[in-house]
């Protein structure tokens, strides 16, 4: 793995643990670093985490081998990698496969991931999920290649994350409401994985722009600006257009998983400072025949 160099700008003496807390570096990957065969140094120096660290100093980290999961089996099922740098990967996930693999299921994407990497012959990568898609909802997933990528990532206000989906609703819309904002606050069913629209449980707001009507049918952009589990279904279902797919939320129809589709992601590069990533996919082929194939 490529080294990380940073130059302390901070006037203030400081200990090297605490500005490495602060730059994006984990507790693990410190440990890492100190224990696994990395190397932490202060212009060209191996030092201890409570080394004072003055203006001008050069750090330069170099991460240890995260600990292996040996329950994490590579998939050889292929995936679709639409952006890649040293420290993160966004990949295309289909519907029908989870982000992060279950005591049930070990073809989740993780694994995929891994796959890729094992076939690429990279050593070092430890996939960390930083947005994460329900299985049934496909689009971009960002994915950090380390435990340093991953802590800089969560670093990051989570209001700087743009998602924007495409999802296939039934009924139409009125004039009136071709643009909007959902703020209503999701709680939890017991134990259930249900969710509902609850008085009680914790703010959810969604934007919402139509792009399209056909017969009983609409094309529907939204933004979420928080994210809580079910979100989007729980809140076009509290609008009365329930999503294509989604027994759940929703009504049966042919549609064999519910229409959702996270086209669009932008995030800021915690790598490259000032320089705001913008990705965007089309629609999966199962959502562009379902929106054909409906009556104009």
């Amino acid at each position: 793995m490529t080294p990380f160099k940073v130059i302390v700008q901070d006037k203030v003496p400081k200990k090297l643990g605490a500005f490495l807390l602060k730059n994006g570096f984990s507790k693990r990957a410190v440990n890492n670093a100190k224990n696994a065969g990395g190397m932490i140094l202060v212009n060209h120096k191996r030092r201890y985490t409570n080394f004072i660290l003055h203006v001008g100093d050069e750090v330069i980290f170099i991460p240890g081998q995260e600990k292996h999961n040996p329950w994490l089996i590579p998939s050889q099922k292929p995936i679709e990698v639409v952006k890649e740098t040293e420290n993160y990967l966004v990949v295309n996930k289909p519907a029908g496969i989870l982000s992060i693999p279950s005591r049930y299921d070990d073809n989740a994407l993780v694994n995929q991931i891994l796959g890729y990497f094992e076939r690429k012959k990279s050593v070092n990568i430890k996939p960390h999920i930083v947005t994460r898609l329900d299985r049934d909802t496909s689009g971009l997933v960002l994915v950090g290649k380390n435990a340093i990528a991953h802590a800089r990532f969560s670093q990051i206000d989570k209001t700087q994350f743009i998602k924007k989906y495409h999802a296939i609703v039934h009924g139409n819309f009125a004039p009136e409401e071709l643009t909007g904002v959902i703020d209503q606050p999701i709680g939890r069913k017991g134990t259930s994985i249900v969710r509902s629209i609850d008085s009680t449980g914790k703010n959810a707001k969604t934007a919402y722009k139509v792009i399209a009507q056909k017969s009983g049918a609409s094309l529907v952009e939204l933004r979420l600006y928080t994210g809580r589990t079910h979100q989007i279904r729980l809140h076009m279902q509290y609008l009365g257009h329930l999503l294509y797919g989604d027994p759940l939320y929703g009504q049966k129809d042919n549609f064999k998983r519910q229409a959702l589709n996270c086209f669009h992601l932008e995030f800021p590069d915690p790598f490259k400072k000032e320089r705001q990533v913008s990705i965007e996919v089309p629609d999966p082929h199962d959502m562009q025949e379902l929106w054909h194939n409906i009556p104009k």
